[in-house]
């Protein structure tokens, strides 16, 4: 059940039983401290103008016409008109038994719509950065949310793996390979693969003509240039996929739409923009002039198709995934991850598009832009010789680090145990850091914050789930076992309730706003108000009663199942040891 969404339907029907019109504001918010109840109502307030009454006298009109029997004991005018709402413990605690034994804790699927999740799109002529972090592990996080909420969600990889580039890098490769070199020996560090390719393409007679003659031969498809690039690119790959199953993502090669996908459509493309007028000649190349962003002086924005020479750019590519997306996939949605500096990029993409009928009216196209990842300097996260920082390792520096944190902490745990825990904290503690944060911000990235075991971090999240895990050990239960009656009577008992029955409102803010950071904000706070709840109501204590053990212990399983959930989604491991 979604607690909110109940309470709202309740409150819009009252504010019509009492005059207000249906399209009445109805704002609805949690409240901040438990004195003031569960909710809080704040539609008088805004009504007072409409009807021209005193916001009170509205809010007295609300509280008896609003019909919540059996789910708030009672409702309280607090200040100018806002309605304070107690739940009901008796069913808090009947929603929280139901959620208990339900693998879903009684959260339901959505309607179902086709949604396409472009994310990580990483460059194929170089390994990933930190640069592909972000895009990758929030486009994750947000894809798994949706699916769990019951909806079709296609993953779209739109590697880089065309363009004039790869001229340079395939004649290269050929001269490797021509050497007797193995493609994968050849390619087994791109970074210095491109670095060798670059050297020569700047400085060596010849090369820099054989890369161009390389481009178009790719492009117009010759056999042989096309079976090297397949050579290259399937190298590329293996180097990403092995990062994928580090960062535990979904992502697999099934997910691949790379640019060279929408080669055979780009001239399609261009001559329906053409034939609608849309994109026009002007100095030999082919422009859409986009008159709703213009400039102060009332120049439209310039958004180039195809330039003055034939080639194509990103944004005929990007026209054509369009095309492809709405079109042959269905998109109801299409969410696009990437960081905020393509923001505009993305609003001129989508202008041109819908002008074109490349999507309707009914589908949204969603540019989730994210900020940038700094070092402890305040500038862009770099080696110590400034050079780029390959993702592949960051994440084994991660893992190193972890394992020594381990190494500090005293237990009873095997060494292929602790290897395996700090694999896992490890890749976990840099996901967390970086999805807690606001996803439109720049964060400053830190060691010590992020594989800490207090604070908001993964780490403390782990923990909290296997201190559940070692009550239920100790009590010989399974949390499927658990039957008794939940009781709500202590304070930390109530708060704990209401903080696992909100979790759904959590994940339909991440589902409609593409924010992590929220779902991380709500199972930290719940891990918090557990730790409250477990040092002020004692489960396995000598003189403890047995309703209050059973009532504490499927409590205790709850809140291991939801922490659980919410981290699976994110992409975050769990453990049943630490």
């Amino acid at each position: 059940m979604n607690l909110h969404t109940v309470l709202l339907a309740r409150f819009k029907a009252a504010l019509v039983a009492i005059g207000a019109p249906e399209d009445a504001p109805a704002p609805l918010a949690k409240s901040t401290r438990p004195e003031f109840g569960e909710y809080q109502f704040n539609g008088a307030m805004a009504l007072a103008k409409m009807l021209k009454q005193k916001p009170r006298d509205i809010a007295e009109k609300i509280v008896a016409a609003v019909d919540l029997q059996g789910i708030a004991d009672k409702l309280e005018i607090a200040g100018p008109g806002f309605i304070n709402v107690h739940l009901n413990a008796a069913f808090m605690a009947k929603q929280l038994e139901s959620a208990q034994q339900d693998p879903r804790l009684g959260i339901e699927q959505e309607t179902a719509k086709t949604i396409v999740v472009d994310y990580s799109s990483p460059n194929l002529a170089k390994e990933m950065h930190v640069g592909h972090l972000r895009s990758t592990i929030i486009g994750d996080a947000v894809a798994k949310t949706l699916e769990f909420m019951g909806h079709n969600v296609i993953r779209q990889n739109h590697m880089g793996d065309w363009g004039t580039q790869f001229g340079m890098l395939l004649a290269h490769l050929n001269d490797k390979l021509a050497a007797d070199e193995v493609a994968e020996t050849a390619l087994a560090d791109l970074e210095d693969f491109y670095r060798e390719a670059k050297v020569r393409f700047d400085n060596e007679e010849g090369f820099a003509d054989r890369a161009r003659e390389y481009v178009v031969k790719l492009q117009s498809g010759d056999g042989k240039c096309l079976t090297l690039w397949q050579q290259f690119i399937d190298v590329s790959i293996t180097h990403s996929e092995e990062v994928y199953e580090k960062l535990n993502v979904s992502l697999t090669r099934d997910d691949i739409m790379g640019e060279s996908a929408y080669n055979a459509d780009l001239q399609n493309t261009l001559d329906e923009l053409k034939a609608k007028n849309i994109a026009v000649e002007d100095q030999g190349a082919q422009v859409v002039f986009i008159e709703e962003l213009a400039d102060k002086e009332g120049n439209p924005a310039v958004y180039i198709v195809q330039k003055s020479g034939g080639g194509f750019l990103y944004s005929s590519t990007d026209q054509a995934a369009i095309r492809y997306r709405c079109g042959k996939l269905g998109a109801d949605r299409t969410l696009i991850f990437t960081d905020a500096r393509q923001a505009l990029h993305f609003k001129q993409t989508e202008i041109v598009a819908r002008k074109a009928g490349f999507i309707n009216e009914q589908q949204t196209y969603e540019h989730c832009p994210f900020g940038m990842m700094l070092g402890q300097d305040g500038k862009p996260f770099k080696t110590r010789s400034g050079g780029t920082v390959k993702l592949a390792d960051l994440l084994d520096e991660a893992v190193e680090r972890a394992q020594t944190l381990m190494a500090k902490r005293e237990s009873d745990l095997s060494e292929q145990e602790r290897q395996e825990i700090a694999q896992k904290v490890g890749i976990s503690a840099v996901k967390y850091a970086d999805l807690s944060k606001n996803r439109t911000t720049d964060y400053i990235f830190n060691w010590d914050t992020m594989l800490s075991f207090e604070g908001n971090t993964a780490p403390y999240l782990q923990y909290a789930y296997t201190r559940v895990q070692s009550i239920l050990r100790n009590a010989g239960v399974t949390a499927q076992s658990l039957s008794g009656s939940i009781s709500l009577v202590a304070p930390q008992e109530r708060t704990l309730a209401i903080k696992l029955l909100q979790m759904i409102e959590s994940i339909n803010q991440v589902t409609s706003e593409a924010t992590p950071h929220v779902l991380c904000t709500y199972l930290y706070e719940l891990a918090s108000h557990f730790m409250s709840f477990y040092e002020a109501c004692p489960i396995l204590k000598e003189g403890v009663s047995e309703f209050d053990k059973q009532s504490r212990l499927r409590l205790a399983a709850l809140t291991a199942s939801t922490l659980k959930t919410g981290l699976e989604l994110l992409g975050i491991d769990t453990m049943e040891k630490m």
